[in-house]
């Protein structure tokens, strides 16, 4: 038997990327900064009912920026059935989930609607496909994104 004070532990090591942070448009990097920092702001709010949040939205000024990405991030997780995974601002990669967000809003600047039913349906639960559709073309209309 070997003793305690005899094996080494070290930490798993990691394999250096070699690759490099996926090149993303500035308009778009700063819609992912700022749904990162609602994410943190949002982490211990209570999680809300998709239909009742969307029918309780502002539609004008600036507080419909905020209300649209606070109202995302905390129905989310409810809608795809899983936690979603938000890296913290400032980071250059994007997790799955907000490489996601990017390629609907892109869906959404480019009419291409069957690709976001498409995006939409391949995680989002049936009832709620259409509020979250809702949310991520009104936060593209709320973010330059040209």
């Amino acid at each position: 038997m070997v003793s305690l004070s005899k094996l080494s532990v070290s930490p798993p090591r990691r394999q250096p990327r070699n690759e490099a942070a996926p090149a993303i448009d500035p308009g778009l990097r700063e819609l992912v900064t700022h749904l990162r920092l609602v994410a943190l702001e949002c982490r211990t709010a209570a999680r809300a009912d998709l239909f009742e949040a969307c029918a309780l939205l502002n539609l004008d000024g600036e507080t419909a920026k905020r209300t649209f990405a606070e109202t995302l991030v905390k129905c989310l997780a409810t809608a795809v059935s899983k936690q979603v995974i938000w890296y913290r601002p400032g980071v250059a990669e994007l997790s799955f989930d907000e490489a996601w967000i990017l390629r609907c809003v892109q869906a959404v600047r480019q009419d291409d609607q069957s690709s976001l039913r498409f995006l939409l349906g391949s995680r989002v639960a049936p009832p709620d496909r259409r509020y979250i559709g809702f949310l991520i073309a009104h936060i593209s209309e709320q973010f330059c994104l040209d």
